[in-house]
């Protein structure tokens, strides 16, 4: 009788996988692509993430809705900046627009514009992801001790 592996904290996994918004908006997908390959625990995913595969196998597919503690967090209002108008100055500037920052070590920030004020733009710095439900859809492609 073979043993057959299934994922835990020393395995090694290859799947597919696609992430979804409530809205049915898919967000990131390796379906058509070249397959994932993660060892559980490397960091590569969100531990909520990590924690819906355990006990599966190669060959199961499911779906798994996320929510957003086990997810990309609920979003913290301290992320919401105001920044001067002035720092936009050559953008068309609309809410929902990403615009990238530099951090103080010259890293790249990225932050979504939320409202538009005279002076001020508000950005949300938070995770585009942060406070929403996410839907996770899998297909097991390989498992094998890491």
């Amino acid at each position: 009788m073979t043993d057959i592996t299934r994922i835990n904290q020393n395995t090694e996994v290859t799947l597919h996988f696609t992430l979804k918004l409530p809205s049915g908006d898919v967000v990131d997908s390796t379906v058509g692509k070249k397959p994932a390959t993660f060892k559980v625990g490397d960091g590569s995913l969100l531990p909520g993430f990590e924690q819906a595969l355990f006990g599966l196998k190669a060959g199961d597919q499911r779906s798994f809705e996320i929510e957003p503690e086990r997810g990309f967090g609920p979003g913290n209002v301290q992320n919401i900046q105001t920044v001067p108008r002035d720092q936009f100055s050559d953008m068309e500037l609309e809410p929902g627009l990403l615009v990238i920052f530099k951090d103080a070590a010259g890293g790249e920030m990225p932050g979504v514009v939320k409202a538009i004020h005279e002076s001020f733009v508000e950005v949300d710095f938070n995770h585009p992801l942060a406070g929403k439900v996410i839907t996770f859809e899998v297909e097991i492609i390989e498992v094998k001790a890491a």
